[in-house]
């Protein structure tokens, strides 16, 4: 989710609505891009952070205190200096702009009141943190930019501040009935183009936009991410991929309604901020729901704050254990890719051996029919007393019928001998895919390291890792994932094949009931019973997580197979994971987890 002029609306309201009027006590720079200002106000502490680090800029308040270095920066000093005790007497944005402007009041050496301005611009790579005077003439930034570095404008001590507008485009909030300069609450400053637009403007612009409609809109309104364009198109009920300049007057006066209610809703400060999980990751955020994600899950919360840390710190944990998982997962891609290359030869060798009984056939034939065939002919009919129709049998006519014959039985030992051992071949390599196939399934649900370290073991046991000279076995903390159903019945899913076995084997009674995806690679699930009647919601619920903790979680609907764990037998020799059942219920059913309750 792009950190757009709409985050930043509600993050300026969020910080109007704590931090106006109270004084900065503590400033620290715990990162060269990154502020972090203790402000007290009301008898209140609050921690506002502040970040133009390139990759991700951010400005929130939080709760989290980072040390800064022993010698604080200069760019730190300066500002201890202008404004420690400073009083906040203003917090803006200026129309959708992705810029926030702080304005303080402090005394100087001589006391008297000075007015200066701390303005954040969450621009991407163009982030900066700008510290200027009431003139808005530039103290000092934390980046300096330099006319050799960018000739829109330079950010240098002495230099004149002001917004670049590099793309030309119109501020969406002159779409709201409440747009004007009086009207316009104080979180947001109206830019001096104060005139309204209308749905005139709005048909002008996309007109001229032969591109999918919502691109035009976030190429021609301030503040719209690709993500909240496409919602508006939603809103609107119009394809986000039509071409703009195509629509016709009722789809553009659906867009414009839905441009204007969101304006609206800006404008009057009407903001509801989410996070939509695609399952237990993170998807987006957003400063209001978003109805485009109807079928995903989301969760309200009542600041902007705690969506920006609660969303960056869980894609952080996601993208850490991917990026420590990359080797395992190359290890265990490489493998399968191997081993599917030869499944897929020896399918095709088996093929070959399909024609082993029709040779048998011709050996037989020439040895009851070929004793008054011509030597010089090249070929025999003959009736084939198995079908009672006349075959033709191509002949070697440097051969006796009997040595045709001998060649012919001899083909059809060798291709009896190849059926035999690639029919116990392709059992165990196609055993062996299983098998991966279920270590990439553990992978994609790993969700702490401690789950890698079981995942690596279960590779070395198998052969595919290296135990390390002199290392011993690591220990096991990780557990499997467990749920309590709406009925209050404990359900427990494994997060690998040692869980898989060790829950259903071990940790299961016979009347317990065992799910798992139909043919598919997933997770053992286990719906502890305790001698208790399960009631059918409890069945589906499930159903559902092993819907859900499987390969097949993206599909529509996902066959489940359960089944009384005294039914589910493990053969002798078997692959960790790997279980087989003769008598069984099935169901249908979405992978949507989103009422079940995960305790730690």
């Amino acid at each position: 989710m792009a950190f757009d002029g709409i985050t930043i609306a509600n993050i300026t309201r969020e910080l109007s609505e704590t931090l106006l009027g109270g004084r900065i006590y503590k400033i620290a720079q715990p990162e060269s891009d990154e502020l972090l200002l203790t402000v007290k106000n009301g008898g209140s502490q609050y921690r506002l952070l502040l970040s133009a680090d390139a990759s991700l800029p951010m400005v929130y308040l939080t709760e989290t205190n980072k040390p800064g270095p022993m010698t604080a920066p200069g760019f730190c000093m300066l500002l201890r200096k202008h404004l420690q005790n400073a009083r906040i007497t203003a917090i803006s944005q200026p129309g959708l702009e992705r810029v926030i402007r702080l304005r303080l009041e402090h005394l100087n050496e001589l006391g008297d009141l000075c007015e200066k301005q701390l303005i954040v611009e969450i621009m991407g790579k163009h982030s900066n943190i700008i510290f200027c005077d009431d003139h808005d003439r530039i103290i000092d930034s934390i980046k300096h930019i330099s006319g050799m570095v960018s000739s829109v404008r330079e950010v240098l001590p002495g230099r004149p501040y002001f917004i670049p507008h590099t793309q030309d485009k119109q501020n969406p909030l002159r779409f709201s009935g409440q747009y004007t300069r009086e009207a316009m609450p104080r979180f947001i400053k109206a830019p001096e183009d104060s005139e309204p637009l209308n749905y005139v403007n709005l048909c002008g612009h996309m007109k001229e936009k032969p591109m999918p409609l919502y691109k035009a809109l976030y190429t021609t309104y301030t503040g719209l991410s690709p993500i909240i364009a496409q919602e508006l198109c939603y809103r609107a009920g119009i394809d986000a991929d039509m071409p703009a300049n195509v629509l016709e007057e009722t789809a553009l006066q659906a867009v414009y309604k839905a441009v204007s209610d969101m304006a609206a809703q800006i404008a009057g400060g009407d903001f509801s901020p989410v996070i939509v999980y695609n399952g237990r990751e993170p998807l987006e955020y957003a400063a209001f729901p978003l109805t485009i994600y109807s079928d995903k899950t989301s969760q309200t919360f009542s600041s902007i704050s705690s969506v920006l840390e609660r969303y960056y710190a869980e894609r952080s944990v996601v993208t850490r254990i991917r990026q420590k998982s990359v080797d395992l997962r190359k290890i265990v891609q490489t493998a399968l890719e191997r081993n599917v290359k030869k499944y897929d030869l020896q399918i095709r060798q088996m093929k070959d051996t399909e024609k082993k009984d029709k040779y048998k056939v011709y050996g037989e034939l020439i040895n009851a029919y070929g004793y008054n065939v011509d030597p010089e002919a090249k070929s025999m009919e003959a009736l084939n007393y198995y079908t009672g129709e006349t075959i033709t049998i191509p002949l070697d006519n440097t051969l006796t019928p009997q040595e045709n014959a001998q060649k012919y039985f001899d083909k059809y030992g060798k291709l009896k001998r190849t059926y035999e051992a690639l029919s116990e071949l392709t059992i165990q390599v196609k055993e062996e895919i299983t098998h991966l196939e279920s270590i990439l399934a553990a992978l994609d649900i790993a969700m702490h390291e401690e789950d890698l370290v079981q995942i690596r073991e279960e590779l070395i046991e198998s052969g595919y890792i290296r135990r390390k000279g002199g290392s011993k076995k690591v220990k096991i903390t990780s557990k499997p994932f467990h749920y309590v159903s709406s009925d209050g019945f404990h359900i427990y899913v494994g997060k690998n094949n040692f869980q898989n076995d060790e829950l259903t084997f071990r940790f299961a009674n016979g009347g317990d009931w065992w799910f798992h995806a139909k043919q598919i690679p997933g997770s053992h699930v286990i719906l502890k019973t305790e001698g208790a009647e399960v009631p059918d919601r409890a069945f589906e619920e499930a159903a559902r997580l092993a819907a859900y903790y499987s390969k097949g979680r993206e599909q529509d609907k996902v066959e489940i197979d359960y089944v009384q764990k005294k039914h589910v037998k493990k053969p002798a020799g078997a692959r960790p994971g790997f279980v087989v059942y003769y008598t069984n219920y099935s169901m249908a059913i979405d992978s949507d987890i989103s009422g079940l309750s995960e305790l730690s």
